[in-house]
Order: structure tokens, then sequence, then C-alpha cells
């Protein structure tokens, strides 16, 4: 949706026109939920992919992604496991230039794989994460950038990682990471090699160790928490409604965006994000004030 309704189904018709498959996102919220269903040597396969609800989601009359949803995802790669032998889910998400997903992340993935899916890839946060088997389902938390026509600052924006996948006739897999680097002037891309290779992969290694230790996560967590919190709280202040970019500058440097949110304030907050009944009613309030607005209110 970073091109509205249009850009959409632009890129829908492209890949068709192309022969390129495509899956996870429709012009309306019935197609963006298809599984893409092929069969590769004898061995059946379904790639199903879902986004996180930032802007992007499909409706029922309205194009976008198959929205982030554990009930309807579940249901959806148990349907799947019914008809295939391997079940894929790419899954849009995570936390952008953070090279870890957050607790809850690893959770709800590995309840993905319990639901009976074979592969697990995660991709959003513009860079490489590492990855985990868990009861037997390789699980990559970030692939990072693979293609992005856009300059940035950040070093990582230009590293990705391709994922070769071989299924053995069991239908266990094995599975190799290609680390790739994207040209900053043309935006070509190329496998790595020698000291760039040792050096992303050792970078996986190391944040797969986080991985798979719970407390090492959690502590690495609170860390990111803490560097992005003032970010965060600013986003429930008046402050943020500030149009003006050099008076919010000003505001922020102060350290006075948190004026408002004393402790009742925040206290108030998290009980509308937490509990499920307020959040229905608080997600229904929001939407039925916008009305369709919201798919174009970005930030």
């Amino acid at each position: 949706m970073d091109y509205g309704s249009k850009g959409v189904l632009d890129t829908l018709d492209f890949c068709e026109g192309n022969d390129f498959y495509s899956v996870g996102a429709g012009e309306n919220l019935f197609e963006a939920r298809k599984s893409f269903r092929t069969t590769v040597d004898s061995k059946k396969i379904s790639i199903i992919n879902f986004a996180e609800n930032e802007w992007s989601s499909a409706k029922d009359n309205s194009p976008g992604g198959n929205p982030y949803d554990l009930i309807d995802n579940l249901n959806q790669i148990k349907e799947e496991k019914n008809l295939a032998d391997i079940v894929i889910v790419v899954i849009h998400g995570g936390h952008e230039y953070y090279n870890l997903p957050s607790p809850r992340m690893v959770k709800e993935y590995r309840f993905y794989a319990d639901g009976g899916a074979d592969l697990i890839v995660g991709h959003h946060p513009h860079c490489i994460s590492g990855f985990e088997i868990y009861k037997n389902t390789p699980i990559y938390y970030s692939l990072g950038n693979f293609l992005f026509t856009s300059p940035s600052s950040y070093s990582d924006w230009y590293l990705g990682m391709i994922l070769k996948i071989r299924i053995k006739n069991d239908n266990s897999l094995q599975c190799e990471l290609l680390p790739i680097k994207q040209d900053k002037s043309n935006y070509s891309i190329g496998l790595l090699e020698d000291v760039e290779y040792e050096s992303v992969i050792a970078n996986v290694l190391k944040y797969s160790k986080i991985i798979n230790n719970g407390d090492l996560l959690k502590k690495e967590w609170d860390l990111y928490v803490s560097k992005k919190l003032d970010t965060y709280l600013s986003m429930f202040s008046v402050f943020n409604y500030i149009r003006n970019k050099y008076v919010k500058i000003i505001l922020y440097k102060l350290k006075i965006t948190k004026l408002f949110l004393n402790k009742r304030v925040l206290t108030l907050y998290l009980n509308l994000l937490r509990c499920e009944s307020h959040l229905d009613m608080s997600k229904a309030s929001i939407l039925k004030l916008l009305g369709d607005e919201d798919r174009n209110s970005e930030k």
C-alpha cells in the first residue's frame, strides 16, 4: 500500500502479465488470503503469505495483503497441511532495523510450526536476523532486503539472503543461506564471497544463538525497548500531532513531549491496548470515526 490501491493492483497485473506467481496480496480480502499451490517432482507444496496489520491489510472490497491473525492464519496452515506435503509460511513482520525477533514473535512463529508449518520465513525489518530449528521446523526470522531501490544510510539495508531449499524424499528440508549484496549505485544484486560471506554468516549465527536462548533474547529485547522508549511514548503525546517538524524537533530536544503522559494516562492507554475487549472497542471506534481514511493516513 506504499503506492495505494492502484500500486497493489498494478503490481499484481505486472506479475501475472510476466508469468510471475504471487501470493499474499489481492484485489480484496478473499483473493489476498488464497494460498499458492504447486507440484515439484511429485511433491505438493503450498505457500502461505501474510503480513502484520500496518496500513496494508486487504478488506472485503479493497486490495492489500493477507492480514496477520493467529486464528485465521493457523486455520489456513492446517487446511493446506491436509492438501500438501510441504507447507511454507512467509510472514511480513518484525521491528525495523532490529536484528532480532521480539519474544512475542518467537512464541507465535513456533505456534505456527506446531500448527503444521514445515518452514517459516520472515521479512520486513530491512536487516538480517537469525534462525532456529524448532521441532524440525526451520524458522528464519528475517532474510533482510533483496531488492529495494531506495537509498539508505543504514548499511544493513544493502545486505540480504537468498534461502535455498531442498526437499528430501522423506519431506524433510535442507536449507542453505546465500548472502547477497545490492549495489548502491545501480541496484544490481550479487552473491557475497570470501570475507564478506563469512562476515554475514557469522552475524546470522550470533543472532541465532540469542534467539535460541530465551534469557538472552529477553535481555536484548529489554535493551531495544529502552532505546526506543521515548520515540514510542511520544506517539501517545499531543505533541506528536504538531505538523511543523522544526517545532517538533525543538520540543523533542527539550524532552517535554511526555508532559501529559503521567502514570494515570499511561495506565489507561495500557489497559485499552492490553485488554482484548477494550482493544476490540478501541479499534472499532477509531475505524468508525475514520471510515476508509485510515488506509491513506500513513504515519
